[in-house]
């Protein structure tokens, strides 16, 4: 065999090996942009899912109201079951929101239960939160009907516990606002390089600040116009007081925290403030004759609906911020990670569904609340009231424990020098 022939095959076998080298370098590239685009499907479903149970459950929010309001009247028939009563007073009114809420804390349970420790998009327990809404709906179904065959003193003791697991949504919720409101002071933080967003930041919190102000003026003239309304002028008073404390703490030396996020707190007290005294029962609020007429007929609807619509979005803005609540900050999250914890999103909407159980029967379960009122009575007021004030505490000790913190740790460095 000549030189030239065993050089033309020693570069034939090169040319094989290289495109046999070649071959599975190119078929990995089309898996891995295969699997990117199944990674984006299922990431887009996950994202769907989120509405579809929100949709579910400010379906339920309506049932609920609708057992309250107008169940005995629609409805008749429950009467034949046993523990609603003979005449159906056990499925209707206050029992009948506990009823329904209970029902769907069972279905949001159970999807807590089967999908709390997924934690990539090609998992089963992916493809069930995401997917199978015939089945689901057969839960639904399962877990509404359910309750109503449980005796009266059972669903009591659940209102029992509802009172604690609203409380506990409130907790959450106060911690999400905190969250909201610190990335937003980050966001519109000024530097050299966001000159344009410095002017917005100043121009947004002096925004909030003013109407905060505002809102605590209308109070005073709405609420509080009569020297014996001592209760109200004590709960805005109070309220003023908090927003000048966090004003001057934001702005001391030590903490520098701007006014962004003090103006943004300020806003939210305020309206939490004016949400209670607007709980107040109607017989006992002191509002000027004006107001007391303008609160009536369509403007009371409007509120009610914007209350459901508030409770819905409370429940789905909070279950999806799962990341406020993590204690690893610096965790990596790879290409096929789920988009959100499905686990912390069930479980706040169970907790919602005992918030708007809470809101329906105004805390009391011994309440028969107005048909279109929603959390009106003492028990709401002084729930709202206590609320804001656990906010404005978590958050002057969210701007003051950093500098707490520094001196603890000069102290301690100064003692052991001493000790040196």
């Amino acid at each position: 065999m000549s030189a030239s022939e065993v050089t033309a095959e020693v570069t034939e076998v090169h040319i094989h090996l290289s495109d046999r080298q070649s071959i599975p370098q190119e078929e990995v590239h089309v898996s891995l942009e295969l699997n990117k685009v199944d990674y984006e499907i299922e990431r887009k479903k996950s994202l769907q899912a989120r509405y579809y149970f929100g949709t579910i459950f400010l379906i339920m929010n309506l049932v609920a109201w609708f057992f309250r309001d107008y169940g005995q009247r629609f409805i008749p028939w429950l009467h034949y079951i046993k523990v609603c009563g003979i005449k159906g007073d056990g499925c209707f009114h206050s029992l009948g929101v506990l009823r329904v809420s209970l029902g769907c804390y069972i279905f949001f349970s159970v999807m807590f239960l089967t999908t709390v420790k997924t934690r990539k998009l090609f998992e089963a327990q992916n493809s069930w939160h995401s997917g199978w809404w015939e089945l689901k709906s057969v839960l639904l179904v399962v877990s509404m009907a359910l309750p109503f065959f449980f005796p009266s003193q059972v669903i009591q003791i659940y209102g029992e516990i509802a009172r604690i697991g609203a409380g506990t949504f409130l907790l959450l919720q106060l911690v999400s606002v905190v969250h909201f409101i610190t990335l937003w002071n980050k966001y519109w933080t000024p530097n050299e390089e966001r000159k344009q967003r410095c002017f917005l930041g100043l121009f947004m919190s002096t925004l909030f600040y003013v109407g905060s102000i505002c809102g605590v003026v209308y109070m005073y003239t709405t609420y509080a116009s009569r020297s014996s309304c001592s209760l109200n002028i004590f709960f805005i008073t109070w309220t003023a007081i908090l927003l000048a404390v966090m004003l001057i703490v934001s702005l001391h030396s030590k903490v520098n925290r701007g006014l962004l996020s003090s103006g943004i707190m300020a806003s939210y007290i305020v309206f939490l403030c004016w949400c209670a005294v607007r709980s107040e029962p109607a017989t006992l609020r002191c509002e000027t004759k004006d107001q007391e007429k303008r609160n009536g007929g369509w403007i009371t609807i409007l509120g009610f609906l914007i209350a459901i619509f508030a409770i819905v979005m409370a429940a789905f803005s909070t279950g999806i911020d799962s990341k406020c609540f993590q204690f690893s900050k610096d965790k990596v999250e790879d290409e096929d990670s789920i988009p959100y914890n499905y686990g912390f999103f069930h479980i706040v909407f169970s907790l919602g569904a005992m918030y708007f159980a809470m809101l329906f029967i105004s805390w009391d379960l011994n309440n028969s609340p107005r048909k279109w009122s929603i959390d009106v009575g003492w028990a709401s007021t002084w729930v709202k009231i206590i609320n804001e004030w656990f906010a404005a505490t978590i958050y002057i000790w969210m701007l003051i424990s950093p500098v707490v913190r520094q001196n603890k740790v000069m102290d301690s460095d100064e003692t052991m020098q001493e000790t040196l």
